[in-house]
């Protein structure tokens, strides 16, 4: 009896060590979860795209701090994600329209350590950045990609690179002449580097397309106005350019008349009926000496 109690001691002991065992393994996993749930609530989703649309569906929600932490997720599983990178840094971009109007700086995802030093760029500009170097990668294996083409304009135009922007939406349209968004954005960034006159085909056309395209029919009128400014300030330009050559023409005229004038007053002709002048026979007298001699 006693052999069978201590064997049942044993096991009792045995069972206990086990399960002291398992607990700090059952409670490494639970932290691994909490701080994994912590870093992002999306980590569960590993596929980037799939990411991507959660964070869309979010930010269409006005849900924009979620969508940013969505976005992060994509970028984080495909780091070549354009789309994710563009769509992450509109979403950073409101966020720190609206901090700058509360004279904040708090940012989703970004904590105080990481702050240090690292604001040289605002995290939009970032993203951006990132966006142009993705689509860049996607047009070097497609350059026919009139998508990615369009996209890369936005994301130029985004960082304010309005010359780059110009050529990337001009390449766009070229690939997709019959796109009205294609149009209107080539129309829009010639409107916002003042070439109006360039600006009015494109926006012409994005109507043709849609004639519901109110934006294109917005940008249409000011590019038309801006046209009709620089027509008139280069009528008014050449106007007093003429008047400026006239004036120094007349002047010259006026010039050389004065000068003529001059001339003809310093010597008088003698009048054709004036008798000339006899010589007096005094003045062939031979010369006196101007002293006697001694």
């Amino acid at each position: 009896m006693r052999s069978i109690a201590s064997f049942l001691i044993i096991l009792g002991t045995l069972g206990l060590f086990a399960g002291c065992s398992k607990k700090p393994e059952a409670n490494a996993d639970a932290n691994a979860n909490a701080e994994a749930a912590k870093e992002s609530p999306f980590a569960n989703i590993t596929d980037p795209n799939a990411a991507l649309a959660e964070g869309n569906r979010l930010f269409d929600d006005n849900q924009t701090e979620l969508a940013i932490e969505a976005y992060k997720q994509a970028v984080k599983l495909d780091p070549d994600l354009a789309e994710a990178h563009f769509k992450l840094g509109v979403a950073y971009s409101l966020i720190e329209a609206e901090n700058n109007q509360a004279g904040t700086d708090n940012i989703p995802g970004v904590n105080a350590d990481d702050k240090k030093g690292s604001q040289s760029k605002p995290n939009s500009q970032k993203e951006f950045e990132k966006a142009v170097t993705a689509y860049k990668k996607l047009l070097d294996a497609n350059p026919k990609d009139d998508v990615a083409q369009f996209n890369l304009g936005r994301a130029y135009n985004k960082l304010n690179k309005d010359d780059d922007a110009e050529d990337a939406f001009r390449a766009a349209v070229k690939l997709k002449p019959d796109d009205t968004e294609y149009q209107t954005e080539l129309g829009a960034i010639l409107v916002k580097l003042a070439k109006y006159h360039e600006a009015i085909p494109p926006l012409k056309k994005a109507l043709e397309i849609d004639p519901e395209n109110s934006r294109a029919e917005k940008l249409q009128e000011d590019a038309e106005a801006g046209a009709k400014r620089i027509d008139f300030a280069q009528v008014d330009k050449d106007a007093n350019k003429k008047a400026n050559s006239n004036s120094n023409v007349n002047a010259n005229v006026a010039t050389n008349s004065n000068s003529s004038g001059t001339s003809n007053s310093t010597g008088k002709p003698p009048s054709a009926n004036s008798k000339p002048k006899k010589d007096d026979p005094r003045d062939k007298r031979p010369d006196r000496p101007s002293a006697k001699p001694n």
